[in-house]
């Protein structure tokens, strides 16, 4: 056909979009494709298909056929593009990507999808090898691991099929097809189709061929599906094998002596070592069809799961789940993400502590599920399902309850359980997400427990619990999660009045399928749930709500680079920042929400008692012991190093208790020579302990010396050192303002202040979801817009006493606040009361503190306090008190949204030096328990709250110094509860004290 054929020649057209019988909106899940089954190389070669395709958008379902022409479109037509699959044509210049939370970015009129529904074409030539088996034969299979969101697939112009099911796969009969040589493949993918109706997952609506597209070479007689049963019997130590397989077959375990035995025929295997997340045992196998055909390799994890007594158990040991829900991110790449990429995520949950995935709200990428069996982590494997959106509908019409939509339903569910049946890393089926109740829910449970009733199955949403073999709740407060371990919740309504129901849900373990909403700073309180879940043996764990901020990243005009979220392309609807709600950014640096994780999940806790001379080890692990482990420890004293060594800790079995002696520590020397003359110790000098578990030996997924838990302890205190004053050093000289009283000049250095600080630029929790937003409160109250009034400065002898009132326009509460300037030594002393006077009602306060300005050069600095990390009243428990040094730009944690971030908790004293000159300032706590929180910035609260993204916030020639007397906790009340009460800031009286003293250069160690 010539180019003018090409152009002139009537184009058929795919369907009509008005009629509800089109492909991309029936209720039928595909056509031509092949049976679901366990995903693995069939017998023959791959041909893969990835790389770059042909690909043109328009603007409707039923565009123009006019590229399944031999060779495809023409080389020079405009309309098409070069685009990567796997890949997604909105993150290549096609459209825009779209974010929405619940709402659906389309009317809600199932199974309809509007006129306008953007579709993909994806055009590509390949050669078939020469000794690829003969055209026409039924030797060869086309797979698409994924495609969002309904595609129809042509090879040389015959239509192969249609499929429904983005995270699925799809497999076609491609043998008939092909031909020698030259083959031209076609792809349609539709953004919109009634699919998508199940596919409303809180996360970016990204269409395109996303997962891999390979041709499968199957020989006559090839192995096209089975499933491995291995079973693990704990009182006997002994394995089970057994195979089911399409084809007669042969299993070969070398490792454990079996040749050659039908695979359909159970095998009894003495002395088998069971796989477990934690020791993650796979034996090499294959499985040879009696044709001949090529064999299967496996990979085969012996273990068994079961609920016995309202636990959760694998091989007969209660096991915790210490997990995340994972979505499939990239900030470039949307869902296309690599095998590096699935690698590394896996890395860093386990050097994290981390235990546990929920593949939320799909099965991952089936690469994911092959890394997990081989590093070790427990998953709970998510159907491709959620219809959150008809909550906006009051769930009228909703899929999981008509019947209409069971065959699609029912269709995810098998090509779920199917693909990934094999792995042993796959501990529990999930029914899916947030799809509300149905009759279609309870059909697909049966079934899967009849295919497949080696593991337990979880579904949240239906409060009845009658798919569940798990109590199930989405963020739930610590003192619920401590009333449900001890079986003293209320019962839901729709358990109450049916005695059987609700005795069968009491009998259930409990999971806590998302908690800690890691949105911006936060989440907060995760000791106190962890600790919570390990007191009750009814828990079965938690799921940290989520992995990774979907921060998609673009380049404004600028060239200034920033991670978009929801609105950001124009968009409409959309979620906004929700999609930013991850324990690491989006380009998967971890943020201080993943190192507090890592702390509170810690499978080690050590706790070193300086009264009794001990150190207990109590192993949190459930099946390993701490044989692998070395504990080391060290003592500082002046933050200095003064002595280590290491432990002879016994090897403590799992869920076990021991201890070990305390180490000999040297006695009490002088006075580091590392502090110069003049750098009053006001809180006394602190002799630390801290003991770190560390890997003994490498591990596939951290090398030896991989910090896996701490504890630290205070093991002595000398008094005060009394103020130097020789040295031919002065007082300091102090400027303060007439009328005001604010310091101006301390030394020669521009210091401005004390301003009283209550306000803080709003994280997502305080922010809040409806009525958990504590911000609007404080905006009520008018924490935002305090007004100064200064009462009286008042000049003495020896000391300058100011007092002013701090108070909101409009209303009658305010906040006294009495400053008192003196002299101590060398330094100025600073006390700083501040009472509340007024109607406070129970209001809370972001932060009690003072705020100061100093040229913005002073960037070096150096604290003895809580760090490396920023910390918070309920985040703190990943700090450690040492002796720190940063810059400040490194002080500040680039929050996706910015909000308040950057604390320094428990700071003794901090320095402020330009490391050009070494000049400076150095605060101190004047008194030993007045630990105080430090806070630099290069830019005033007012212009963080102010920005959308990092990048529009531009240092400033001051540097903002914050010294908070505390802080109100971070909680997860951007979608969970609020700080337990002890984190919550009520008005009370404050009282700080500091001592500033001026840094010269020969001050600096």
């Amino acid at each position: 056909m010539t180019d003018t054929d090409r152009n002139t020649a009537p184009a058929p057209r795919d369907g009509d979009p008005a009629d509800s019988t089109a492909y991309w909106t029936d209720l039928t899940p595909g056509t031509g494709r092949l049976a679901p089954r366990a995903h693995f190389s069939r017998g023959g070669r791959q041909l893969t298909l990835d790389g770059t395709w042909s690909f043109r958008l328009s603007p409707t379902a039923d565009a123009p056929l006019d590229f399944l022409t031999p060779g495809g479109p023409a080389a020079d037509d405009p309309a098409w593009s070069p685009l990567t699959v796997p890949g997604h044509w909105v993150l290549q210049g096609h459209d825009v990507p779209r974010y929405t939370n619940t709402a659906y970015p389309f009317p809600i009129d199932p199974p309809h999808v509007p006129d306008a529904n953007p579709t993909g074409d994806h055009h590509r030539c390949f050669q078939l090898p020469d000794d690829w088996p003969a055209p026409g034969d039924a030797g060869t299979v086309l797979r698409f691991d994924g495609v969002d969101s309904c595609f129809k697939v042509w090879l040389n112009g015959i239509e192969l099929g249609t499929s429904k099911g983005s995270r699925l796969p799809a497999e076609f009969d491609a043998g008939p097809a092909l031909r020698p040589g030259r083959n031209d493949l076609a792809v349609r993918v539709h953004r919109w189709s009634s699919g998508s109706y199940l596919e409303d997952q809180d996360m970016w609506w990204l269409p395109g061929i996303f997962r891999d597209v390979t041709l499968l070479e199957v020989p006559p007689g090839s192995i096209g599906d089975h499933f491995v049963h291995a079973s693990y019997d704990h009182e006997q130590g002994s394995g089970t094998l057994r195979i089911e397989c399409d084809v007669p077959a042969l299993v070969t375990l070398p490792a454990l002596g079996v040749h050659d035995h039908p695979a359909d025929l159970p095998l009894h295997l003495p002395g088998v070592e069971p796989w477990s997340a934690e020791l993650p045992r796979l034996y090499t196998a294959e499985l040879a069809p009696l044709s001949g055909a090529r064999p299967v390799p496996l990979r085969i994890g012996f273990r068994t799961v079961a609920v016995r007594d309202g636990r959760f158990t694998v091989n007969g040991v209660p096991v915790l789940l210490r997990g995340v829900n994972r979505h499939e991110h990239d900030p470039d790449k949307g869902r296309a993400i690599g095998l590096d990429t699935m690698r590394q995520d896996l890395l860093l949950m386990k050097r994290h502590n981390i235990n546990a995935v929920r593949t939320a709200h799909y099965p991952p990428h089936p690469a994911f599920l092959d890394l997990c069996d081989e590093l070790g982590m427990w998953v709970v494997d998510e159907c491709d399902l959620e219809t959150h959106g008809f909550i906006h509908s009051d769930w009228a019409g909703n899929p999981a309850d008509d019947p209409r939509w069971l065959p699609m339903i029912r269709d995810r569910m098998r090509r779920t359980v199917e693909r990934d049946k094999n792995h042993p890393s796959v501990v529990i089926w999930s029914l899916g997400n947030e799809s509300h109740h149905g009759t279609n829910l309870g059909v697909i449970a049966d079934w899967t427990r009849e295919r497949d009733p080696s593991r337990p199955l979880h579904y949240e949403r239906d409060r009845t619990y009658r798919h569940s073999d798990f109590y199930s709740l989405m963020y739930a407060p610590v003192d619920e999660v401590d009333r449900i371990g001890r079986y003293e919740e209320e019962p839901p309504p729709e358990t109450a009045d049916s005695p059987a129901t609700e005795a069968r849900r009491r009998g259930l373990p409990f999971l806590l399928c998302e908690f800690a909403h890691a949105m911006g700073n936060g989440p907060g309180s995760l000791t106190d749930y962890q600790r919570s879940l390990e007191a009750h043996p009814r828990c079965a764990g938690a799921f940290v709500w989520e992995w990774i901020d979907h921060g998609l990243r673009r380049t404004d005009e600028n060239g200034d680079t920033y991670f978009a979220y929801g609105g950001d392309f124009g968009d409409s609807p959309h979620g906004g920042t929700f999609c930013i709600d991850g324990l690491l950014f989006p380009d998967r640096t971890p943020s201080p929400g993943l190192a507090a994780y890592k702390k509170a999940i810690e499978p080690v806790a050590i706790d070193i008692d300086p009264v009794s001379g001990r150190i207990g080890l109590r192993n949190r692990h459930d099946v390993r012991d701490l044989s692998h482990l070395r504990f080391v420890w060290v003592l500082e004293r002046d933050e200095t190093p003064v002595a280590e060594g290491e432990l002879k800790a016994p090897p403590v079995a799992a869920r076990s208790v021991g201890e070990v002696p305390f180490p000999e520590l040297p006695e009490p020397g002088p006075p580091s020579a590392a502090e110069p003359a003049g750098h009053e110790h006001a809180t006394g000098t602190e002799s630390w302990l801290t003991v770190r578990a560390v890997l003994a030996a490498d591990e596939p997924w951290a090398p030896a010396g991989h910090e896996v838990a701490w504890a630290q302890a205070r093991v002595g205190t000398s008094p005060p050192r009394t103020p130097a004053t020789g040295a031919g050093r002065s007082p300091v000289a102090a400027t303060f303002d007439e009328r005001s009283g604010l310091l101006r000049d301390l030394d020669g250095l521009e210091l401005a202040g004390p301003f009283l600080d209550v306000w803080r630029a709003p994280t997502d929790n305080d922010r809040g979801m409806g009525e958990n937003s504590v911000l609007r409160h404080w905006r009520k109250a008018g924490l935002d817009r305090l007004v100064p009034r200064t009462e009286s400065v008042e000049r003495r002898p020896h000391e300058l006493l100011v007092r002013s009132r701090w108070a909101p326009d409009g209303l009658p509460h305010g906040l006294r606040v009495h400053h008192t300037w003196g002299m101590e030594g060398e330094a100025l002393r600073l006390a700083v009361d501040v009472i509340p006077e007024g109607p406070w009602d129970g209001l809370t306060l972001p932060r009690v503190g003072l705020r100061f300005t100093l040229p913005a050069h002073h960037t070096r600095v150096r604290w003895y306090g809580k760090g490396p990390g920023e910390a918070y009243p309920d985040s703190a428990q990943a700090a450690r008190v040492g002796l720190f040094t940063s810059d400040v730009a490194a002080l500040q944690t680039p929050y996706v949204v910015p909000q308040e971030n950057g604390r320094r908790a428990d700071v003794r004293r901090a320095e402020l030096v330009d490391p050009e000159t070494g000049l400076g300032l150095r605060v101190s706590a004047a008194r030993p328990d007045g630990l105080f929180g430090l806070t630099v910035r290069p830019w005033s609260v007012e212009q963080l709250e102010a920005a959308a993204h990092p990048h529009e916030l531009v240092p400033g020639d001051r540097l903002h110094l914050h010294l908070d007397a505390a802080q109100y906790g971070l909680g997860s009340a951007s979608c969970g509860p609020a700080p337990l009460d002890r984190h919550q800031l009520r008005p009370r009286s404050w009282r700080m004290e500091f001592l500033l003293h001026p840094v010269t250069a020969g001050d600096q160690p």
